[in-house]
């Protein structure tokens, strides 16, 4: 294993609990519970078929029972699989998977379930950036490693069906986990769940009223109804923009996915250009959800168009704006002029600059 990914595990990372969410024919999706994982296309065909044989069995098992401990569901059906898999490698490849010499599951005891998980999208990250050209292989164990790090990250915030957050605690742990419907900072009530399960906070520090009114839905920053009880302005503006935010989030996650080629799919070549260009100067895998949720969250706040993103890219090409404006006009039916693009391009976040 690469010196930096063995120095990074040493360091204890708070978890992110989160359903995924599932693209058309990119992902094939395994139900468990509540909860989803996510089987990538291209996964090496026997691990595929063991993460489909743990969701079967998966129903009774979580990180906190003593009688049917996940870990123990993960080395029965999961270890064999990534065995064979791994055993059939080259050398190059097995450098850029955490623990490649023990056990997947013995890995996952020793360091943690989500300290692995952030270890090997890492680790995947830079395999991607350095050794990756594409080849079958190259692939293959893309999606066979996606897949691996979506079923720890849903282990990791899996609870028995019956059950409570932490010992002593009194809050129904059964209502909805994960994001923000309008962007990706945990809800509310999954931020204090969280807090509770790392310890941070004891439930008794939390008034019953205040339990009661936490949002299983929204955050603190996009709740219906502030403190002082009138309608949140940023709660209205998510929700007429909702529409726009889930698009804007599938093609950014389309285009993680295959990064190596325009697939945000979104009708329009030089939008999808733009993704394709925009995403090669980031280093985002589509397990980054909370981060793309976040992205797109500021793509439809900023008001960034799909004619801004044409602009964009048409800048990037190397057009000037009066160019821009006529190939605007003539190619894709939009009425522009040379001091539009120039309002357009004063308008967009430098993030979003290529």
């Amino acid at each position: 294993m690469p010196l930096f990914a063995s120095a990074f595990l040493l360091f204890p990372i708070r978890p992110i609990q989160c359903q995924a969410l599932p693209l058309a024919k990119t992902y094939s999706l395994a139900k468990m519970v509540d909860m989803k994982i996510t089987i990538w296309e291209g996964c090496d065909l026997t691990v595929a078929a063991a993460i489909k044989l743990f969701v079967e069995r998966s129903s009774p098992y979580s990180i906190f029972s003593r009688r049917y401990p996940i870990l123990r569901l993960i080395q029965e059906v999961i270890d064999p699989a990534v065995a064979d898999y791994v055993n059939s490698l080259p050398p190059s490849h097995k450098d850029y998977i955490s623990g490649v010499n023990l056990g997947f599951s013995e890995i996952l005891k020793k360091l943690g379930l989500n300290v692995v998980a952030q270890a090997q999208r890492l680790l995947l990250r830079n395999f991607v950036l350095t050794l990756d050209q594409q080849t079958s292989l190259d692939k293959c164990f893309t999606a066979t490693i996606e897949s691996l790090i979506e079923l720890v990250s849903e282990c990791a915030s899996k609870r028995p069906k019956k059950s409570s957050p932490a010992k002593g605690v009194t809050i129904n742990s059964q209502r909805k986990l994960g994001y923000c419907e309008f962007c990706g900072n945990l809800t509310e009530f999954s931020k204090l769940i969280s807090e509770i399960s790392e310890f941070v906070a004891n439930d008794n520090e939390f008034p019953v009223h205040e339990k009661q009114v936490l949002s299983h839905r929204y955050c603190s920053d996009h709740r219906p109804k502030l403190t002082n009880g009138l309608w949140n302005p940023k709660y209205r503006q998510g929700k007429r923009s909702l529409e726009q935010f889930n698009k804007e989030l599938i093609r950014l996650r389309r285009q993680c996915a295959k990064p190596h080629k325009a697939n945000a799919n979104t009708g329009n070549i030089l939008i999808d250009t733009y993704f394709h260009e925009w995403m090669q100067g980031q280093t985002l895998t589509p397990a980054d959800l909370d981060k793309l949720r976040n992205i797109a969250r500021r793509m439809v706040d900023s008001k960034f168009t799909d004619t801004k993103k044409k602009i964009i890219i048409l800048k990037h090409q190397g057009f000037n704006q009066f160019e821009t404006a006529q190939v605007l006009e003539k190619n894709h039916y939009t009425t522009m002029t040379k001091q539009a693009v120039s309002k357009a391009l004063a308008s967009v976040r430098k993030e979003f600059y290529i």
